[in-house]
């Protein structure tokens, strides 16, 4: 009986999100659709400045291994990170190996996701952020794979920690391609 009430819950929750539109002239092979917790989220990935990093992010989305995993550290005024499939914390990577950095000249500014990494630059994997703010000490050092063009609106409204109480999820990621 739980089980069956989780399960309407969570249908009701993501109902709204399911059933809204993609932003029009959207590359669906090219775009990542989060439904989180907040609302929808949706990403155009650069494949032009990024192949392997937007490939990645598209191979596990596919996989599933975004699905249910937190945003581990959301900060006021910079950015909320996620991605860690593995650990759910921020410490995990997937099974892929790390990727080699694919820097570019386009700046960190509001919206834009880059992928976060270790200390060594060739340590990116699975997680990711998106900029609250501008951010250009990341220039040149951060590989851009994608911006956002619809639900800044609810990146804005993830819960703030490092990591946050009780954190905001992604519920489900999807290729937009794929959607049915």
């Amino acid at each position: 009986m739980i089980r069956i009430l989780a399960v309407l819950t969570a249908l009701v929750f993501a109902a709204p999100a399911l059933a809204q539109s993609l932003p029009a002239g959207l590359d669906k092979a090219n775009a990542i659709v989060i439904d989180t917790t907040k609302g929808r989220i949706v990403f155009k990935l650069r494949p032009d400045l990024a192949p392997q990093h937007a490939e990645r992010i598209k191979q596990l989305a596919r996989d599933g291994y975004y699905n249910n995993v937190p945003f581990h550290r959301v900060i006021e005024g910079f950015m909320a990170q996620t991605g860690d499939g593995q650990k759910f914390n921020g410490t995990g990577g997937s099974k892929y190996p790390d990727l080699q950095a694919e820097f570019s000249s386009v700046p960190f500014k509001r919206g834009i996701v880059g992928m976060a990494r270790a200390a060594s630059l060739n340590s990116a994997n699975s997680q990711f952020f998106i900029m609250f703010a501008d951010g250009a000490f990341l220039n040149g050092k951060y590989t851009v794979v994608g911006e956002v063009v619809s639900g800044m609106d609810v990146v804005d409204k993830l819960k703030r920690g490092e990591p946050p109480v009780d954190p905001d999820k992604m519920v489900k990621v999807q290729v937009a391609s794929d959607i049915k």
